[in-house]
């Protein structure tokens, strides 16, 4: 028995080692030695009078199809288009053409100081399509994504042919428990950032932890070690207070286009949690099982998959499960 158990972990090992990239020690501000799993392009984005760049990734489908569908993935705050890799794959193998933006302020886009709104960004990404010459398209956003496909589905419904929300963060009010904290708070907040506290941080995000998360720690660990990092520090910053101040929940009734819910069961997270003192109040929140099932039921005619012992990331921990509920609602 012990030459089939070895066999199975040197190929697991290799697989692990294949999807990763290998992650220098120092990354800037916009991740120039990291690289990509697709080519990534540049358009320009206006904000404030002013010109960013906005990296994104445009995939094309593996086989050719008569008219390929597009699919927008949008990412979540602690993260950046490339940890889609396994689902672009699978998309673009299935005849889909893949968009994948990093939005103003993550992964290789550049970071100002900005006024960071979801209008904002979801301007931006609507620019970026057009530009591409995509007139309707399927949008999937994970964690921030979320609250960003949700406000970028109400402003632009006739682009939006169907919305699917993976572990989205905003199915409930942080303002209502989590304590405000200024601009100036939430910088030395993250200033205190470590290596170490970010590995901690993202356990939480899984029910158990594999080496292909690994890169996930690395690339943000990476840019606290660079003279960047205080810039990195202060978007980060003021995207969370993007979150904190500008709720989704109370729009959910107003979307007009079909929607699947993905959620991982064991997900317990409240964006602002370290901030919370109170016990009962960390209990009661954060409670995806319960937030999903009334964010369906918010959203008419909405379809709710439920993934038991997943955590916030199913695209990550349980890929094979979330891509079949992903082709075949795209697919309806």
């Amino acid at each position: 028995m012990k030459k089939p158990n070895l066999l199975l972990w040197i190929m697991l090992a290799f697989s692990w080692a294949v999807q990763a990239q290998e992650v220098p020690n120092r990354l800037n501000a916009t991740l120039d030695d990291y690289k990509y799993p697709y080519e990534v392009k540049y358009v320009e984005a206006e904000v404030e009078g002013q010109k960013y760049k906005m990296a994104y990734m445009d995939v094309a489908p593996a086989k050719q199809v008569q008219s390929p569908q597009a699919v927008l993935l949008l990412h979540g705050k602690n993260f950046m288009g490339a940890y889609w890799r396994q689902t672009i794959r699978f998309l673009s193998e299935n005849g889909f053409r893949v968009i994948v933006p990093d939005q103003i302020g993550f992964g290789k886009s550049e970071k100002p100081e900005i006024n960071y709104t979801f209008h904002q960004l979801a301007q931006n990404t609507q620019r970026l399509l057009q530009q591409l010459g995509v007139k309707q398209v399927a949008v999937v956003g994970h964690s921030m994504g979320g609250m960003l496909a949700t406000r970028f589905a109400l402003m632009y419904p006739d682009m939006t042919t169907k919305l699917v929300l993976e572990n989205p963060i905003g199915l409930e009010d942080y303002r209502l428990f989590v304590p405000y904290k200024n601009l100036q708070e939430l910088y030395q907040s993250e200033l205190k950032q470590t290596a170490e506290g970010i590995r901690n941080y993202h356990q939480t995000y899984y029910t158990s932890w594999k080496p292909a998360y690994d890169e996930w720690v690395q690339v943000p660990a990476a840019q606290v070690n660079h003279p960047d990092f205080p810039k990195v520090a202060k978007i980060s910053a003021l995207t969370y207070s993007m979150i904190y101040q500008q709720p989704v929940v109370y729009e959910f009734g107003a979307l007009k286009v079909p929607m699947l819910v993905v959620i991982g069961q064991e997900d317990r997270t409240i964006v602002g949690k370290g901030f919370i003192d109170d016990k009962q109040k960390l209990e009661e929140h954060g409670q995806y099982p319960q937030l999903g099932k009334q964010t369906a039921k918010a959203i008419p005619d909405a379809k709710l998959v439920e993934l038991e012992k997943v955590g916030h990331i199913p695209h990550l921990e349980a890929t094979q499960r979330f891509h079949v509920a992903l082709l075949q609602f795209l697919k309806q």
